[in-house]
């Protein structure tokens, strides 16, 4: 079984076939978040380290960290970010940006092995993104659209998707630090979209044998209560093979969503994780009242 193995100094985190699908937490992200962005250009972290220690306390196993503002310091922000982030949660980092500055900057501070998000299919792409990927040892999250856009026949993101991984391992990067994002569509605007995608990740399992990741929120774009849709969306493509998704993990009829599917898969061996997320706190305290006062009886006689 392919497995990705991402850490931060202190912790390692495993994307694989036969492990528990692992969330990436999505908010350090200040695209559409204005209050966000204006603390980020002003050197205002306070936000960011709040939104990382909430994602995990959540249930996040991974948080990606994003620094895209227009005509700001991209690259020191990122760098920034990312060394706040590490000094208050040893989760492991997806370091996001489209710019090679900014990624460069985010790499050079990163302790551990972070997955790169993201390389994308363009030859321009890959000769920049991929020689850094490898210099630093990372993984990256290999987007499977190229020059002529996203297509909406999974065959040709099926082909894109080989063209990075056939690339990547020119540059030393086995297959297994490859992260296929076979790209999510809105469902309310392509009404095949949940098909195409359940499609390529079986063909990306079966065939390429790479994990997967995807930005889960964009399959309930335009359409009400998208939490429903997220959390119908994702066990189903668990089931397909998908192995980790970007996602908000505050909502928790998601991550609740999840939890059940790891059950079903047998990825949480005895229930573990359930268990311990769902117990009710009252009867476990009742519990290990009684168990206590049995022991004090016993000490007693």
């Amino acid at each position: 079984m392919t497995q990705t193995v991402l850490s931060s100094a202190h912790q390692e985190v495993i994307i694989g076939f036969d492990q528990p699908f692992v969330i990436i937490g999505e908010r350090i992200n200040p695209t559409g978040r204005k209050i966000l962005a204006a603390e980020m250009v002003a050197g205002n972290f306070n936000r960011v380290e709040a939104d990382a220690l909430a994602q995990v306390a959540a249930g996040a196993q991974m948080l990606d960290v994003n620094a895209g503002i227009p005509l700001a310091d991209e690259p020191a922000i990122l760098a920034q970010c990312i060394q706040l982030v590490q000094s208050i949660t040893d989760v492991p980092l997806t370091i996001d940006s489209s710019i090679i500055a900014a990624l460069e900057a985010g790499l050079a501070v990163y302790q551990g092995k972070p997955l790169v998000n993201s390389v994308t299919g363009e030859d321009e792409v890959l000769e920049a993104v991929l020689p850094l990927v490898a210099k630093h040892q990372a993984a990256v999250v290999a987007i499977s659209n190229d020059e002529t856009g996203i297509s909406e026949d999974p065959n040709v993101r099926f082909a894109v998707a080989k063209k990075i991984i056939e690339r990547a391992a020119d540059h030393g990067i086995p297959h297994s630090d490859v992260v296929v994002d076979p790209l999510v569509m809105p469902i309310g605007a392509i009404n095949s979209a949940g098909q195409q995608v359940m499609h390529l990740v079986r063909r990306l399992r079966d065939e390429l044998k790479v994990n997967t990741t995807c930005g889960a929120s964009n399959v309930s774009f335009g359409l009400p209560n998208r939490n429903g849709i997220n959390a119908a969306f994702l066990p189903m493509a668990i089931a397909s093979g998908m192995t980790s998704a970007i996602t908000n993990p505050l909502h928790q009829e998601v991550v609740q969503a999840v939890l059940g599917a790891d059950v079903m898969m047998g990825h949480d061996p005895d229930c573990t994780r359930w268990i311990a997320k769902h117990r009710d706190p009252q009867t476990s305290e009742a519990g290990r009242g009684r168990r206590e006062s049995g022991r004090r009886r016993r000490r007693a006689s």
